[in-house]
């Protein structure tokens, strides 16, 4: 199986990665991807960058280096509403919004983590409709109802992410990643494979997860950027511009 876009991926404006938009989009060129979404954390991060780096980022070009740049945001969810970290209009501005939970954003003030409460939240983030990807929802301490959720995700138009990261830095996500891999699997639900990068020597580096979807058999067309047509055809279905070939 092939990748030819990584839609996950964070630069020095996220200030805990450590390259620029440029370096990534380099890196991605000399690989030969298709496709690559700039998606440096929401405002709620410490040490994120602020609204207006979201604002301006159609400053940087649709297509640069023969490479489609998607301008977006690794949106944190804040609260068991699935509310994000962005306000609308910023969101609306963006092209390629994943949505995560992360410890240090997510309110804890009002609901406690629990089963029960992860899939209510998993739930509303279903019903918002500027979230193209659901990111790194294997966490074992947010684990939810895959058996509902992930149909419902599904239905309203949401990608499935399967992080690269699980297999090389967050191993204990592994087993939830696999069970939630054979669901969508079952239920013909599409996923995305991203590496959640934050350098360029993990740009482009999937091999932990296509190692797994090949040995539980994965239909591979299930898998959205597992290559250019089935990628734009994800991205014409979202409304989103495709690579302008001329630059």
């Amino acid at each position: 199986m092939k990748i030819i876009a990584d839609t996950h991926t964070h630069t020095i404006a996220s200030t805990h990665a450590y390259a620029t938009i440029t370096e990534m989009v380099t890196e991605a060129a000399r690989l030969g991807l298709y496709a690559l979404a700039i998606t440096d954390h929401g405002p709620s991060m410490p040490g994120a960058p602020q609204i207006w780096y979201f604002h301006n980022l159609g400053a940087v070009p649709s297509t640069f280096m023969g490479v489609r740049v998607l301008k977006g945001v690794e949106a944190n969810i804040a609260d068991f509403d699935g509310s994000l970290d962005l306000s609308e209009y910023a969101l609306s501005k963006l092209e390629w919004v994943v949505a995560s939970i992360h410890d240090v954003t997510l309110d804890q003030s009002k609901t406690q983590v629990s089963f029960e409460s992860c899939t209510e939240l998993y739930l509303n983030a279903a019903k918002n409709p500027y979230i193209n990807v659901i990111g790194h929802c294997g966490t074992p301490a947010y684990k939810f109802d895959y058996e509902r959720v992930l149909p419902e995700l599904g239905a309203n138009g949401k990608l499935i992410e399967i992080n690269d990261s699980a297999f090389k830095n967050n191993k204990s996500n592994v087993p939830n990643c696999i069970e939630i891999a054979k669901i969508c699997k079952r239920r013909s639900i599409p996923i995305i494979v991203n590496t959640d990068a934050h350098f360029t020597t993990q740009l482009g580096r999937f091999d932990g997860t296509i190692k797994m979807l090949e040995e539980i058999g994965f239909p591979e067309e299930l898998v959205v950027n597992s290559s250019v047509e089935r990628f734009e055809k994800c991205l014409s279905e979202r409304g989103i511009a495709l690579r302008d070939n001329n630059n």
